[in-house]
């Protein structure tokens, strides 16, 4: 199964809803990828607003 981003937080998955926020309004149509493994360290994670490790899109139509 294809990554799938959420519309309302980024994060990458293959889930039929996000299991970060809950959202079902996925997109398949997504560009740039980012791995936050520790965003309390990270300026790339504060700038995107990430709170939770995961996979994110840096873009998503």
């Amino acid at each position: 199964m294809a990554l799938k981003a959420c519309k309302a937080c980024s994060l990458l998955t293959e889930e039929k809803k996000c299991p970060l926020c809950g959202n079902d309004d996925l997109s398949s149509k997504w560009r740039g990828l980012v791995i936050i493994t520790n965003p309390e360290k990270s300026e790339t994670a504060k700038k995107l607003g990430v709170t939770k490790a995961g996979k994110y899109a840096l873009s998503v139509s």
